[in-house]
């Protein structure tokens, strides 16, 4: 099997496109930790695993908790002896317009998404280190990428998953440990919200319903084979970079980079008045997200 000996952890792993990463990787042979919060969901997919044959343990626990991070590492050291790749897949959302949003709304998003990719990855990367290496995988976000209208707290932690990803890329290579990340495009129960918007609309207006695929959502275990590709030796050439994946298309995104660009010894404000339009903004560049099926 393609994984085979590969020891894993997969964060936020009870439902949706956790449990279909854990599923797929533990299919092609690897030893999996599983983490989540809720107890009775991160069973169901332990018996799922199970069921099929695969190897796997769970862990239970929030990673908003820098000491659970740690532990959910340990366990895989002390279960299979080691960590050759961690998937950052923990996340949730309270979603509510910038002018309304709370403080504990952003606080809880940004300890779980980004403060837990963090302490995991950091946790994941110590042990990686003194093993000779690894991967680390981020899940991120249209979200973090494009922005999202009522999603402040989470297109922050989003993208701060992807600056993550980057510097890690940049840091991490002297211990032979790489870093990339994956934009799923899915229908899991974070999407389906939008979906079911696109079907209201589409109804008052007289059109005819929305699909998932019209919006360019996959089904989760049809994302899943990318990952179980990026955990195999076969990607192991493959650092800094964000693959997007609905099951049928995958594309690599860029880092930010310049367009245009006007030089002068010295500028002044009419400097700016003068040519920041004509020249280097021309057209402002697109906000929001693109849907492409």
């Amino acid at each position: 099997m393609l994984l085979e000996g590969k020891r894993v952890v997969v964060t936020g792993a009870s439902r949706g496109l956790g449990r279909a990463f854990a599923v797929a990787l533990a299919a092609e042979g690897a030893s999996v930790v599983i983490n989540g919060t809720n107890e009775a969901l991160l069973d169901e997919t332990r018996r799922i695993i199970e069921d099929a044959g695969g190897t796997t343990i769970t862990h239970v626990g929030s990673v908003a908790e820098h000491a659970t991070c740690e532990q959910i590492i340990q366990a895989c050291v002390d279960a299979f002896g080691g960590i050759d790749v961690l998937v950052n897949n923990a996340g949730i959302v309270r979603d509510r317009t910038f002018l309304k949003m709370s403080e504990a709304d952003f606080d809880e998003v940004i300890a779980v998404n980004l403060k837990g990719t963090w302490a995991c990855g950091q946790a994941a990367a110590r042990a990686m280190s003194t093993q000779g290496g690894g991967h680390i995988i981020n899940i991120i976000s249209a979200a973090g990428q494009l922005g999202a209208f009522g999603q402040n707290n989470y297109a922050a932690s989003k993208a701060g998953a992807v600056a993550l990803t980057f510097t890690w890329a940049i840091e991490l290579p002297r211990y032979n440990i790489r870093s990339n990340a994956i934009w799923p495009l899915a229908l899991t129960d974070m999407t389906d919200v939008v979906l079911q918007m696109a079907r209201a609309n589409a109804e008052k207006d007289g059109e005819p319903s929305v699909e998932p695929q019209d919006m360019g959502l996959g089904n989760p275990d049809e994302v899943a084979t990318l990952l179980v590709h990026l955990c195999s030796d076969d990607a192991g050439w493959m650092n800094g970079q964000v693959l997007s994946f609905n099951g049928r298309r995958v594309a690599l995104w860029t880092h930010p980079a310049e367009i245009n660009e006007r030089r002068r010894d010295h500028w002044t404000v009419e400097d700016f008045q003068r040519d920041l339009q004509k020249h280097v903004v021309p057209k402002q560049e697109p906000v929001g997200q693109v849907i492409t099926p």
